[in-house]
């Protein structure tokens, strides 16, 4: 079977493949977003999603023919886009905007072999947050603790985070940061799980 990376640091993305039964290694990349961000604003937010992905893994080393997956995530509000909110505060002023609106998550996916991109996806899930409470605020940001800073919307949706939530459009996993059925069928094609 053919090794499979991952280049990212993600917990939950670790826990999307584990629950998958996929086995793989993980290798963070270190590349610098902020210069790749800078250096692609002419690029709408899917397509800058694939690029910080597609720089991610291949920015990992690998035995030859193993194959490298890497991913990231933008979140897009009414034009603007977000980043990990970097302190408590920036959450809270991050909730606070996204409240009683929809945003979208652009995930975005590459795959490489041997240096080269062989494969990527992008996929839009949509967010619509309730129009909580201050104290509802107040108390969410108290126990969310570390979940505040660990994603881009401040939310893990697959926890607490999915109280601030009145609908979604879009998949599950894409909405946690990793498309699982596309990835599955890459590596199903690709030689790292059986097909």
């Amino acid at each position: 079977m053919t090794p499979l990376v991952l280049a990212s640091g993600s917990v939950i993305r670790r826990q999307i493949l584990e629950g998958a039964g996929v086995p793989f290694q993980v290798q963070t990349s270190g590349v610098d977003e902020d210069a790749i961000k800078a250096a692609s604003l002419n690029l709408g937010p899917s397509a800058l999603a694939v690029q910080l992905a597609e720089a991610k893994a291949r920015a990992v080393t690998v035995p030859e023919n193993g194959l490298v997956l890497g991913a990231d995530q933008i979140l897009s509000l009414e034009g603007s886009l977000y980043d990990k909110a970097r302190s408590r505060e920036e959450a809270r002023e991050r909730l606070s905007r996204l409240r009683g609106r929809t945003h979208i998550l652009h995930s975005g996916l590459a795959a490489v072999r041997n240096g080269k991109t062989i494969w990527t996806h992008s996929q839009d899930s949509y967010l619509t947050v309730r129009d909580f409470s201050d104290a509802f605020l107040d108390q969410y940001m108290e126990i969310a603790g570390g979940e505040l800073t660990a994603s881009v919307g401040a939310y893990a949706f697959e926890g607490l985070g999915a109280q601030i939530f009145e609908k979604i459009e879009g998949d599950y996993y894409a909405i946690l940061g990793l498309p699982l059925l596309p990835v599955l069928s890459l590596l199903r094609r690709e030689g790292v799980i059986m097909a």
